[in-house]
Order: structure tokens, then C-alpha cells, then sequence
């Protein structure tokens, strides 16, 4: 390999890119666009779920449990309502998710003991998810209420003082504060890069071939390794101007903390940023016309970095022919060690086989990338 050729060819892709300054600010632009906007509307937070009460028991009981939920961060009460009418219109106006609806003889059989002491929660099933998140924390609550009322009555009629009971405690580590976003954002930065990274060198091979300046390379004695790394050092800057800027805004906009080794996370972003290029010039090289170049560099890494990453769906609830498929989606990777770096403070000694994974499929790429090229100038 010739470290001439090799700059030769470097210099003229990043004069390329430097005369095309539209492209580069929207190759920045972009990245930093596509962050702000998932990073403040994608949400996993299940909280201020719009409820609607309706209290038949007239007592002092059912109007505490109210309050329970009003009190309560999960729940909005819009509206205390006097029928199942409204509850029904609320739910299919999208106005409301959760209807609470207290019997009227709720109070009373709280405090014989009796098992048919229930609330009657009506829920809209058009959001599943949602839905099942809003009953567990609506059981939660009329569970928490019967079970202090029930000992406030069994220690007033053995005349005591109600005992302290026994209680877990439970601790949430790494992300105390259970906000979506700290897991999301790490998370939706290895996408975002893989996207537009894959996007971008897709087409730089299949715009010689299109421009006709393809035959002059092939005419040189440049090689095909000397070709890819060349097309790929000007990216690589590009991108890792891309990496630092959706770092920091993770950082000091959305406070994520950060806990573990800058070093290792930069040599992991390079290794990252490496293989993903590698992906895109692969498919630059395989397609001759920038359209297919980038509709293919599209489908390889924007489909498979949401849906297969890991970024959203965990990857092991999945059949066993896709997860062995996740197998070779980079993203997943180094979202493992964006992750752990970022909330966790781990380093090398836990992430190191995400990141030998990382290191094999860059070079797994790079040769099918460079085995390519050479078919092409063969």
C-alpha cells in the first residue's frame, strides 16, 4: 500500500466535499436535526395518563382514593364524571385512557375484609402498551389503599396503635430517576451516526461511475484498498465532527450523565465510524447509480438500526433467525458500550467483547469492500 496514492486520493475526496458545502452542512445539520427531534419526542415515560373517575360510594373512603390518584404523578384526573357515558365519549374523543369507576359499597367491604372490595378500572386497549403500563399502576394504587385501610381497621379494633409494617425498598440503579431519555439518547446517537454515515459514503463510488471518472481511476495505479480508505477518510471526518457534536448535546441539552472513559468511547466511535463507511462504500461499490447506491445504503442501515440494534426492541424477545441477523448490525454493538459508558461507567474489562465484535465486523467489511473494488477494476 502506498501512502501517496493513499493521500492522493484523500485529498480529492475532501476537496470534493469541501466545493459542495450544501452537502457538507446538511452531512451536520442533519445528524444534529434528526437528535433534537427523537430526542424530545420519542418517549418511554408512562406518566399524566388523562383518567376519569367516577365515585359511587359516597363515603370518606372513596373520596380518599381519589386522592390517591390525584396525588399520584402516573395519573390526570380531567374530569369526575356521573355515568359510564362519558367515560365511553372521553375514551373514544382519545381524551381520556383510564376510567376509574369506585362501587358504591367499595368503603364498606374495604373494611369487613371482604374480597369483593374492587374498582372497577376501564381502560382503552387502542394503545396496548400504554394500557397495560396505566392498569399495573392503577392496580398499585387501589392495592396500596386497601391494604392501609385494612390495617388502620384491624389495629383500631384491637385498640393499639397501627404498627410500621414490613415494606420493600426498591433501589434503581444507573438510572434512578427512571427518565427514558438517558437510555434513549446514548442509544439514538449510534443510530443516527449509522444512518447517516451509511448514507453518505454510499454514493461516492457510484458518483464516479455516473460523473465518468471511474475509467481515470482505474486507469492509475491506485489499489483497491488505497482507493476505499482514500474515499473513506474524508467521511470519517465528517462524521466524527457529527459524533462530538451529538455528544455534547446529549451531554450538556438533554443531561445525560456521564459516567465512564472518553478514551474508550473515542476509539470505540472510531472503530464504529470505520465500519460503518465501510458499509456504505460496500454498497457504493455494489450499485453503479447514486439512486440504488442510496436507497439500498437506506435500507441497510436505517431499518436495521431502529429495528434490530436493539435501540428500542430488545433483541432477545426476537425469533431466532432475526437475532442471528442482529448479529451483524454494528449499531447494536456500540450501543452496548454507548450504554455502559455513558450510565453505567464501565469501560474495556466488561465491554470488551462488544467491542472485539465491533473491530471484527469492521474488518469483516472492509474486506468484502475492498474484494469488491477489485472486481469492479478487474
Amino acid at each position: 500500500m502506498s501512502f501517496r496514492r493513499l493521500r492522493a486520493i484523500a485529498r480529492k475526496e475532501v476537496l470534493h466535499v469541501i466545493r459542495d458545502p450544501r452537502s457538507l452542512a446538511s452531512a451536520i445539520a442533519i445528524p444534529l436535526s434528526m437528535l433534537l427531534i427523537f430526542g424530545y419526542a420519542l418517549s418511554l415515560d408512562v406518566d399524566h395518563i388523562p383518567t376519569i373517575v367516577y365515585n359511587l360510594d359516597q363515603s370518606p373512603g372513596g373520596a380518599e382514593l381519589v386522592r390517591d390518584f390525584r396525588g399520584s404523578r402516573y395519573f390526570t384526573i380531567i374530569e369526575e364524571a356521573h355515568g359510564y357515558r362519558p367515560i365511553e365519549q372521553a375514551m373514544d374523543s382519545r381524551r381520556a385512557l383510564l376510567g376509574v369507576v369506585i362501587p358504591p359499597d367499595y368503603s364498606r367491604n374495604i373494611l369487613a375484609g371482604d374480597s369483593e372490595a374492587q374498582v372497577q378500572l376501564l381502560l382503552d386497549g387502542s394503545d396496548s402498551n400504554t394500557a397495560a403500563i396505566a392498569r399495573g399502576y392503577a392496580e398499585g394504587i387501589v392495592q396500596a389503599y386497601a391494604a392501609r385501610v385494612r390495617g388502620d381497621a384491624q389495629s383500631m379494633r384491637a385498640g393499639r396503635i397501627p404498627p410500621v409494617g414490613v415494606s420493600a425498598e426498591a433501589r434503581v440503579w444507573y438510572n434512578p430517576d427512571m427518565v427514558s431519555r438517558n437510555f434513549i439518547v446514548p442509544g439514538l446517537i449510534a443510530v443516527i451516526m449509522m444512518i447517516i454515515t451509511g448514507n453518505l459514503s454510499s454514493l461516492t463510488i457510484a458518483r464516479e461511475w455516473e460523473n465518468g471518472t471511474m475509467e481515470q481511476l482505474l486507469s492509475t495505479p491506485v489499489r483497491p484498498s488505497e482507493l476505499a480508505l482514500g474515499k473513506l477518510s474524508a467521511y470519517f471526518l465528517v462524521g466524527l465532527i457529527d459524533m462530538v457534536i451529538c455528544m455534547l448535546v446529549g451531554i450538556f441539552l438533554f443531561d445525560v450523565p456521564f459516567e465512564g472513559s472518553l478514551l474508550f468511547l473515542t476509539i470505540s466511535s472510531f472503530v464504529f465510524l470505520f465500519g460503518s463507511l465501510c458499509t456504505g462504500i460496500w454498497v457504493s461499490a455494489t450499485f453503479r447509480t447514486q439512486l440504488m447506491a442510496y436507497q439500498m445504503g437506506t435500507l441497510i442501515s436505517f431499518l436495521p438500526g431502529f429495528l434490530l440494534s436493539g435501540f428500542i426492541y430488545s433483541i432477545s424477545n426476537m425469533p431466532r433467525v432475526i437475532q442471528a441477523i442482529a448479529l451483524f448490525i454494528p449499531a447494536r454493538y456500540f450501543i452496548n458500550i454507548s450504554k455502559g459508558v455513558f450510565l453505567k461507567g464501565i469501560g474495556p474489562k466488561i465491554l470488551w467483547p462488544d467491542f472485539l465484535l465491533l473491530c471484527g465486523y469492521g474488518a469483516l467489511i472492509f474486506f468484502f469492500t475492498v474484494r469488491k473494488l477489485r472486481q469492479k477494476v478487474a
